[in-house]
């Protein structure tokens, strides 16, 4: 994919391996809204606006290295697709997700996000966390910023109900006791095996949520999350199993380290319905 980065705008040429509604609406991220057509994006304390255009999209924004990292633009998806075609069960979910990307998210954020995400719908999520974003966030960038760690931290469980955390809000201030950024981006060092098992060692993440943090925030190929939808796809094209953890065990074993991207197009696939 062909781009070009200008001061305050990235250029993306082609709609072949970019497309802003499989990207955001994916499941993989929260911080966005579309309005009239134009998908606004607001991860940590940063904003970008994405405007289609007759030959492809520009992403306008004050941090063009941020969203050029944020957005994985440097990696070849067009390659990913090709391998990934060798897969029959694949083939549809390809041609509908195709401008899927896995986004480099923020880990303080991603696990935050993804504890609320737990038996939640995106659009709960979004309230939620645009309450927390709007009573402790700083304005910046035409936004509020995502709340720092030193000022989440000394919340009560009652703040976190009073936005809509609900049996999610003791999870919530407990974790923020248990764990720092630091310490996130510390376990970065770690294998895949390891750093999962320090994941599901916090206050409200299960397996699942431990492999979309894996998965989207620090970028590890060789996860499969597994929920209700990936559940129901493994039972439509495999040998029925109620084990979650045996069938990412199984997709990950089939799909190797691009684990990560088939889930995302067949989880992209699954819940459309089609």
């Amino acid at each position: 994919m062909k781009y070009t980065l200008e001061k305050e705008r990235i250029i993306i040429e082609g709609k072949d391996d970019f497309n802003p509604q499989h990207i955001l609406e994916c499941g993989q991220v929260f911080s966005y809204s579309n309005v009239g057509n134009v998908y606004k994006v607001f991860p940590a304390d940063k904003y970008a606006e994405i405007i289609e255009t007759q030959s492809g999209y520009e992403l306008v924004t004050r941090d063009i290295k941020f969203f050029e990292n944020y957005f994985d633009l440097k990696t070849d998806y067009n390659y990913i697709k090709r391998r990934l075609s060798q897969f029959k069960i694949l083939e549809k979910p390809l041609q509908f997700g195709y401008g899927i990307r896995i986004l480099k998210q923020d880990l303080f954020e991603m696990l935050i996000s993804f504890i609320i995400s737990a038996n939640n719908n995106i659009k709960r999520i979004q309230l939620i966390l645009n309450r927390m974003r709007e009573k402790l966030g700083v304005l910046k960038n035409q936004i509020k910023a995502f709340p720092s760690y030193e000022i989440l931290s000394q919340q009560s469980v009652e703040f976190f109900k009073e936005i809509g955390a609900g049996y999610r809000a003791p999870y919530l201030e407990r974790v923020l006791k248990q764990i720092t950024p630091y310490q996130l981006e510390e376990w970065n060092k770690l294998d895949t095996v390891s750093l999962r098992k320090n994941l599901l060692s916090l206050y409200g993440v299960g397996p699942k949520v431990a492999d979309c943090i894996l998965l989207f925030g620090y970028g590890r190929g060789d996860v499969f999350p597994v929920d209700t939808w990936i559940h129901q796809m493994y039972n439509s094209y495999y040998p029925t199993l109620e084990n979650r953890n045996q069938i990412r065990d199984n997709l990950v074993k089939e799909f190797g380290g691009l684990a990560g991207y088939a889930q995302q197009y067949l989880f992209y696939y699954q819940r459309s319905g089609i």
